[in-house]
């Protein structure tokens, strides 16, 4: 079974169901001190309480999607994959190695969200799993494909790419339920408003449980290293889209609003372009994160703090939307990043913000559902059309 499906979850309900009532009805029989009643009863009582605990620990998992298999749960901070079949999609070279066919992810139960119809009309997503060469790091994502892909007039096209990071903590289908980016995406590209665009969809904690904020982590998971380098890398040798990384942009939603402002100012030469959803601007040092993620370094800190980098080093060659509300938290963070990106903009054309400021809205799906149309078609904007082909033959 699955560990994220619903027969595993409803199986272990029905087991503690039926251990509750077996304790009740064979509790009065057992009422005798002896070692053999006592021992029965002991074992009913740990079977319930085990089957309970089970069905509470997998219904928070399943929520927050801590772990997304048992390779996750058993192998915690991402371990390589065989390196052998052939990955969807019609890849080359070291594509098998790095991307493959999974079931993973929970897309059967989300149907009713996926682009309906065949995918030459409506695209498709796909379910892959991930191997990173440089991180060692691996994990479970979705790509979305549009219609062209499919189309044999487009055959020697690349197609720019979108990289959507979700929040902490969540699941990759977090993309494709919560913010809902497929569905989103295939409308706008139907109303032509946003260029046909690959968008591959991961989740921010590749080491779970922690929270590692896409930062290589002092001493552990390289996770700046998985998105900024792996990641493309993979999806480039799987899929037909752009080498070149002025076609490339990331966007995200909370933690991985973070991440897509810090990948997109740190990386310029792999993530050019990034819009972050309520966003911070700075590595917190909390429980989620397990303590402190640079172990003391305070330059590494430093290097990792946006408003720092603004202030202290060279304006990167990035182009960055800041989206938010109001009434965030958060949003006087939001206000001082902006004047002081403002300012740098003003001395460095190289470097480029905007902002999309709604007057109220909460920190939920709803607010990012509703800012998710006008940030894809800031980015696809902005995503260079790429001038790369497949060759003939």
């Amino acid at each position: 079974m699955e560990l994220t499906g619903d027969a595993l979850l409803y199986s272990l309900i029905a087991m503690a169901l039926l251990g509750l009532a077996a304790t009740l009805w064979l509790w009065p029989r057992l009422a005798r001190q002896r070692p053999l009643p006592v021992l029965v009863r002991l074992a009913l009582l740990t079977v319930v309480q085990v089957a309970v605990t089970a069905s509470l620990g997998l219904s928070v998992n399943n929520a927050y999607g801590f772990y997304t298999s048992w390779n996750d749960l058993l192998h915690p901070g991402g371990t390589a994959l065989a390196l052998a079949a052939p990955p969807p999609g019609g890849g080359s070279g070291d594509a098998g190695r790095l991307v493959q066919a999974t079931a993973e992810g929970g897309l059967e139960t989300v149907r009713d969200l996926l682009p309906q119809g065949p995918p030459e009309e409506v695209g498709k997503v796909e379910s892959v799993h991930v191997t990173g060469t440089e991180s060692g790091l691996a994990d479970q994502v979705f790509v979305y494909l549009p219609p062209e892909y499919f189309i044999p007039r487009y055959a020697r096209e690349r197609f720019p790419v979108l990289l959507a990071i979700g929040g902490y903590p969540g699941p990759s289908l977090h993309l494709v339920e919560g913010l809902r980016v497929p569905l989103t995406a295939s409308q706008l590209q139907r109303e032509g408003r946003m260029a046909p665009t690959v968008i591959v969809m991961a989740r921010p904690t590749v080491a779970p449980p922690r929270n590692t904020e896409c930062v290589d982590v002092s001493g552990g998971p390289r996770t700046e290293t998985w998105f900024a380098r792996d990641l493309p890398a993979a999806i480039r040798s799987a899929y037909r889209v752009s080498r070149s990384a002025a076609s490339w942009g990331v966007l995200g939603y909370s933690t991985g609003g973070n991440c897509a402002l810090r990948l997109a100012m740190r990386n310029p030469d792999a993530l050019p372009t990034a819009a972050g959803l309520h966003a911070e601007y700075q590595v917190p040092n909390d429980r989620w994160t397990d303590g402190d993620l640079f172990h003391g370094d305070t330059a590494a800190a430093q290097q990792s703090d946006l408003l720092w980098r603004l202030k202290n080093l060279p304006a990167p060659r990035t182009a960055l939307l800041l989206v938010s509300t109001r009434t965030e938290d958060d949003y006087p963070a939001t206000e001082q990043f902006l004047a002081a990106a403002r300012e740098v903009a003003a001395a460095h054309p190289e470097f480029t913000v905007d902002s999309l400021l709604l007057p109220d809205g909460g920190h939920s799906f709803e607010t990012w559902r509703s800012e998710l149309p006008a940030t894809l078609e800031w980015l696809s904007d902005r995503l260079a059309v790429p001038q790369d082909r497949e060759p003939r033959g």
